[in-house]
């Protein structure tokens, strides 16, 4: 495979692209294969489309001047992201961890762009096709790049920071997520720390929350470190200032000015999340107010975190993602905050593997515990405890609940669960 062949035609096209519904002018079209498709059916099509080159490992294109053929197209993008990479001279900053990636990486990126270019990674294109597109969408113009990275099996961000090669990052934190793709615990704990190894092996910057013993179990002894949490003996110290449904915190820089920010984002578990961008952007010298101008400014999106007014209710909306750290972290916020007229609409916890039955009883004995009495449950995980819980309403599928929830009124309502239990769609009903 001459991929240095390939990347001088990849330095012709306006960026690559690998589905045929989105072929933008003189792209690069890489012809991906999976279980259920095979973009080598559509190369013909890129090319008419406007593509300017393809790579395809359909041998039948082999005298076609604009179609590189090679062995494993998925390959050929990875090999081409790192050479990529090898020729771009700016900071990366690489994110990966259980909980808060996505948020992270955008609270970061909006922190940078107060003083740089920034290329950031689009949405959640954090696998191992995602990440070689985002490295390949960094162009001249660019002066820093944040790139998140996501796994659900061992090794996996070792395979992506080899093509990252980030010259600094970050673990938001590790918790019980994927345990049937892991295996356990500690599997996540590998795999996230192979972001820690290859920054060390390469002589970056990691930052790190003090205060998450596993992380700092997991860093054990690297002294190019920006530390910060709660704590003031940290290098960026910041506490909550005022207990709200948003969150306000303070924070200083290495013993510097004490700063105030009200943010757009709800959740105390947040702080860590807001606390790593200004660190980051600390390091990277952007100035005090702007990094405060940039955390104040950003509004959540994508049913993540965000504080949803309905012409009946009040919601947080937190409908992405849900693992046992990350539910555990939710209610806790939302336990605390002051109200007497509570509702809790969960969804299923998935990829937990044998602790599956544990941890979803574990969520509904919390809820009991704490007089939370009307909670409606989604998923067939939690219906199995349903004899247990008489008072919740407990389905196995979302729409089970459109007749039952247009009568919550002046409610104050907690959305928590995993993209796939749609809970997102029950908006409207609310």
């Amino acid at each position: 495979m001459d991929i240095p062949q390939i990347y001088d035609s990849f330095l012709k096209t306006t960026g690559v692209c690998t589905d045929t519904r989105a072929i933008s002018p003189n792209c690069l079209f890489v012809a991906l294969k999976g279980e259920s498709f095979d973009g080598n059916a559509f190369v013909e099509k890129a090319l008419a489309d406007g593509a300017l080159f393809a790579i395809s490992s359909d041998k039948r294109f082999a005298s076609n001047p604009s179609v590189f053929v090679v062995e494993d197209t998925l390959a050929a993008l990875q090999q081409l992201a790192a050479f990529h990479r090898r020729q771009l001279d700016i900071p990366i900053v690489g994110i990966t961890g259980t909980n808060g990636k996505t948020t992270t990486k955008e609270l970061v990126a909006a922190v940078l762009s107060q003083k740089y270019n920034v290329y950031a990674t689009k949405g959640n294109f954090n696998n191992h096709i995602g990440v070689p597109l985002s490295l390949l969408s960094i162009t001249p113009s660019h002066e820093i790049a944040v790139i998140e990275m996501g796994a659900n099996h061992p090794h996996e961000i070792r395979d992506l920071v080899s093509i990252v090669h980030p010259t600094s990052g970050l673990i938001t934190n590790v918790g019980m997520a994927h345990i049937q793709g892991f295996g356990s615990f500690d599997g996540v704990k590998m795999t996230k720390k192979e972001l820690y190894d290859q920054i060390k092996e390469d002589e970056g910057t990691i930052f790190i929350n003090s205060a998450n013993e596993n992380l700092v179990e997991m860093l054990d002894d690297y002294d190019r470190t920006i530390s910060y949490g709660v704590d003031d003996t940290n290098i960026l110290c910041g506490q909550i200032t005022v207990p709200s449904e948003l969150l306000k915190f303070g924070w200083r820089y290495n013993n510097g000015i004490y700063r105030e920010v009200e943010t757009n984002l709800t959740g105390a578990y947040n702080l860590e999340n807001v606390l790593a961008a200004a660190a980051v952007g600390s390091f990277y010298d952007v100035p005090d107010t702007d990094i405060c101008a940039a955390l104040s400014a950003y509004t959540p999106t994508n049913s993540r975190s965000q504080i949803v007014h309905t012409s009946r209710n009040k919601l947080i909306l937190d409908a992405y993602n849900a693992n046992p750290s990350s539910m555990n972290a939710s209610l806790d916020n939302f336990i605390s905050l002051p109200a007497t007229n509570k509702s809790v609409i969960l969804g299923a916890m998935r990829e937990l593997g044998s602790e599956q039955d544990s941890q979803h009883l574990a969520i509904m004995q919390k809820l009991q515990a704490n007089g939370i009495s009307d909670v409606y449950l989604v998923g067939d995980e939690f219906k199995k405890f349903a004899a247990e819980f008489p008072s919740f309403h407990i389905v196995s599928q979302a729409s089970e609940l459109s007749a039952v929830l247009p009568t919550l009124n002046s409610r104050f309502i907690l959305v928590k669960g995993s993209h796939s239990t749609k809970l997102e769609t029950l908006v409207d009903k609310l």
